[in-house]
This record gives structure tokens, sequence and C-alpha cells, in this order.
């Protein structure tokens, strides 16, 4: 069985971010030395092969996607995080970086492979629920129960959320709905009309927190597409989040436009956690931010966290965010014509076939290189 297994890795904490030179060396040190591992002896002699390895790094550590056939997902992950761990240690360079999270990100369709895949005393339950909680405590918990404290995980993605929250610097609290205390008037109905803070800080880490999500999972996305040679209507394989664009242009979701698209997803994160976000740059932006409020949302509903506070702070944030809502046209099949032909030019809105998403919107706005470039001409 073949698994993606994440791993989140950070800098010393209180070090300097990263330079691009820096980066450029820690890119160096860990794609040489996974490349250097070929096979991983697991527990009981079980074998486990490394055979692609995907290396993200930024100002604050790195992003690792390795893909890994192993007899079972517990196999697999604790596999990639003995590796990584090792070569971090051996590394003087990488030695006091730590390793925030390896897990296998669970595709239901993937998650039943594996459960018919993995055989023996440690096969993990069938049900959803009771194999969540199998995951939490295999690692958690140093007395060997297997208790699943719902509420208790609740709270500490709410913590690692809220202190998350500080990371996305490009958007103050007024973004997300909360009054500006010079130019609220004083009346009370004002006041209580205002999201409260605590809500728009939980909403702005749920944001970070989807943003690894969504880079992560469109990593996996590139992946496939790139195996199986494929495009989004032809994949039987399952896919995390290609399948959410508009349907009309699946035939056009192959590995190149999947490649484009993820580096616009970064591209746009990167300048709403560095602090220098403006506008939305083009249409492929515009899908992403909706794909990336779909991931806020997932995460804060799956852990309980989502109320009503939180769900109009997030509100806040994409009416102060979109400039308009054009791209949702794409997902109507009874406007195809609109915003995709000269017709759509005398309506005022935004041409939205798709050999224009990647194109900047104007001269001001910013798209990565990669993404600008017409797949016609790019290298195969």
């Amino acid at each position: 069985m073949t698994y993606a297994v994440t791993v989140d890795t950070s800098i010393p904490v209180g070090s300097p971010e990263m330079d691009a030179l820096q980066r450029a060396g820690a890119v160096a040190l860990l794609e040489k030395g996974i490349s250097a591992v070929e096979g991983i002896e697991g527990p009981d002699g079980m074998e486990v092969d490394i055979f692609e390895s995907i290396v993200a790094v930024h100002p604050g550590g790195a992003l690792l996607t390795i893909f890994v056939d192993a007899p079972a997902l517990e196999f697999a992950e604790d596999s990639v995080q003995s590796v990584v761990g090792e070569l971090l240690e051996r590394s003087e360079l990488l030695a006091e970086w730590t390793i925030d999270r390896c897990e296998v990100q669970l595709h239901p369709q993937l998650t039943q492979e594996s459960l018919d895949a993995a055989d023996g005393p440690d096969t993990p339950p069938t049900d959803a629920a009771a194999r969540k909680a199998h995951h939490a405590t295999r690692s958690g918990d140093s007395d060997g129960q297997d208790d699943y404290d719902a509420e208790a995980e609740a709270q500490a993605v709410r913590s690692r959320m809220l202190t998350m929250s500080a990371e996305l610097r490009s958007f103050p609290p007024v973004m997300f709905g909360v009054l500006d205390p010079e130019d609220e008037d004083g009346e009370e109905e004002d006041v209580e009309a205002g999201v409260l803070p605590e809500d728009a800080k939980l909403a702005a880490g749920a944001l970070v927190y989807g943003a690894h999500l969504l880079v992560d999972e469109l990593f996996q996305d590139v992946q496939t597409l790139t195996q199986t040679r494929s495009n989004v209507a032809e994949c039987e394989r399952p896919l995390w989040l290609l399948e959410e664009l508009p349907d009309r242009y699946a035939p056009e979701y192959d590995a190149h436009f999947a490649r484009r698209f993820l580096v616009t997803a970064i591209a746009m994160t990167t300048r709403f956690t560095h602090g220098s976000f403006q506008q939305l740059s083009c249409l492929a932006e515009e899908l992403a931010l909706r794909l990336l409020l779909r991931e806020a949302n997932v995460s804060l509903e799956t852990f309980g966290l989502m109320d009503e506070g939180v769900a109009a702070a997030l509100e806040a944030f994409a009416e102060n965010v979109y400039e308009d809502m054009d791209h949702e046209w794409l997902y109507d099949d009874s406007v195809d014509e609109i915003g995709e032909d000269a017709a759509g030019e005398a309506f005022g809105v935004t041409p939205m076939a798709i050999g224009s998403w990647f194109t900047p919107f104007n001269e001001g706005r910013y798209v990565h290189p990669y993404a600008v470039e017409a797949p016609e001409d790019a290298a195969q």
C-alpha cells in the first residue's frame, strides 16, 4: 500500500527566520538525506520503501511529503518519523530542528484500502471514530490506554489555532468584523453588532491551520496526477482538492495545471502570513481562497469549534478580501457563457475562461512566474 506521509519540521524556537540562502541550503540537505534512503526496516522486520519525496522549505522550517510503500499506515508513519528524525540529528545545521507533525492524512477511499491491507494484532479498528482515537492515543499515551478524549483534543486544536493566528500578519481584527474603536460611534447596538476579538482570533488561526492543509493536500493531488498521467476528469484515484474546482474544466486539470495552482496557493498564503498582501492577484487566487476558507471551516467543524461568532468572522474576512464574487458563476452551469466571452465584458465581468485564470488582474498584481507561463510553453 502506498502512503503519503506529511512531516512538519520547525527551526529552533527563538531562532531568526531563514533567509533565501539558508532555505536553499536546507532544501539541499533534506533532499540529499532522503534520497540516500531506499528502504526502512520497520517493526518485526517489516520493510518500508521510499519511492518519492517533496520538500518545501519556508522561513520557519520545512514541509515534507514522503511517499512510501508500507504494509499499513502505522508502519508508514513510524518509519518516516524515524528516518526524518535521524536525518535531522546527523546534520549539524539541522540538529536542533524539531518534528511537529508526522502523519498520513486519511482520505476515505485510501483509508479503506489501508484497513484491508493491514493484518495482525495491531490492525486498527474499522470504525472511523475509533480509528481516529487509535491513532491519537498510540503516540500520546504512555500507559497504553486507548481512551480518546474528544474535548481535550478540541481544546488542544483551539489553543494551537489561537497561537497560529499571529502568523496571519496581513489582516488586522477589523478585517474579521471586529469594530475599530477609532471608528465606533459608541452606540450600544453597534458594539453588539461587531465580532468579538476572540472569535476573530480563532478564525484567523483556522485560516493558518487551513493553509497547512491546503498546501499539503495540493501537493498530494500533484503527485497523484503526475503518477497517473491523467487529469481530474479521468483520474481513477481519489483526489483531495482539485475535484472541488469548477467541473466544467475538469479535463484541463492535469499535473502541470496542478503545479501552477499549487504555486499560486503558496504565493497567496505567503503574502497572507508575510504581511505583504494587498489584493488577490488573479482568478486562480480567488479559487484558492475559496478552498482555503473550506479547509478552515471543515477544520473548525471537525473539532466542534465553529459557532456563530467564528462563522461571522470568517464571513467578514471573505467579504473584505474578495473584490467581487464573479468566480462563483463558474460553479453554475446555467451561466456558461457569462464572463467567458466578449458578452461578459459588457457587464463588467472578469474573464473566466481557464486560459485567463493565472493572468494578473492588472499590472499592479503579482502572480508567480511559474504560474503565469502558458502550459504549452512549460517543460513537461
